[in-house]
């Protein structure tokens, strides 16, 4: 059977893995999405912090013997705890002033990660193995899903959707938006928000990581596989509507579908599509599809 000329088991292949390109988009621009929307800074080391994230599962690995699902965990710690330094030492002094040297100082900060990496890893890749419990693939009668990438699948959509339930439906959600809105009174009910504030940009950077170790067994481990990804990331967020977290993880879903498909009927096209789509959106609806009109 095929669609369109296309062999059925290499378009649904394709497809698959736009999915999957399309979680890790959702997941990092979550991230952005959570820090600009809580925060209003434009976090450029963003791509760095998801970088830093796979470093730590292949190092923790091979030096310390640190599993995949340990390190599911520990690297989100890690880099968490990395972000509080960040937001502590350096952003907290950039909150009332124009949000341009929030941009400059982080882009500054993931140049400054990069280096450090390619100095102490050079620039060849590292490989991640897939851990033994998803290895392998399952015949779906109609293609074979390959055990991560379903994984990889399940595993973003329950932290992307979880993380919105959390900000958007919960008390704790609606501290944190207040907090941003009008800190002063939510500081006279007793809610230390400078720590709220911190733990938000360490959740963000936890997040990166997260989506870094997922994507360790996916692709080589590399210091410049966070700025390869970051302005296509910073494209979804675009689109999505600056701030508008369920904007995110929904753009970045359909993105990477796109992408996907583009390389199977246009591949040509593949690398600039997304950017074409954020110039469309952007004349038609300069707030993003799910942002808020000014």
């Amino acid at each position: 059977m095929e669609i369109f000329g296309i062999p059925l088991q290499a378009f649904l292949g394709q497809l698959m893995l736009g999915l999957v390109n399309g979680s890790f988009y959702a997941m990092l621009s979550l991230g952005l999405a959570v820090i600009f929307g809580l925060l209003g800074i434009v976090n450029f080391a963003h791509g760095a912090l998801y970088m830093i994230g796979a470093y730590v599962a292949w190092y923790g690995l091979e030096t310390f013997g640190l599993n995949y699902w340990a390190a599911l965990v520990v690297a989100p710690l890690l880099v968490g705890a990395l972000g509080v330094l960040i937001e502590r030492t350096l952003l907290k002094q950039l909150y009332k002033i124009d949000p341009i040297y929030g941009l400059l100082l982080t882009f500054g900060l993931a140049l400054i990660a990069e280096g450090v990496f390619r100095d102490q890893f050079g620039v060849s890749g590292q490989s991640y193995s897939v851990p033994e419990a998803l290895q392998g693939a399952t015949n779906l009668g109609f293609m074979i899903l390959p055990n991560y990438r379903a994984w990889v699948i399940v595993a973003s959509l329950a932290i992307c959707f979880g993380t919105w339930f959390v900000i958007e439906r919960t008390r704790l959600g609606s501290y944190l938006r207040a907090g941003t809105e009008n800190p002063a009174l939510v500081q006279a009910f007793g809610v230390n928000v400078p720590m709220m504030v911190m733990l938000t940009y360490a959740a963000g950077a936890g997040l990166a990581a997260l989506a870094g170790v997922l994507a360790a067994p996916v692709i080589q481990i590399t210091p410049l596989m966070g700025s390869n990804l970051i302005i296509v990331v910073f494209a979804v967020v675009v689109i999505g509507g600056m701030g508008s977290i369920l904007g995110s993880i929904l753009t970045g879903l359909m993105l990477g579908i796109v992408e996907g498909l583009t390389k199977v009927f246009y591949p040509e096209a593949s690398n600039i599509v997304v950017f074409v789509i954020m110039a469309i959106v952007l004349m038609i609806r300069p707030a993003g599809l799910f942002g808020k009109e000014k």
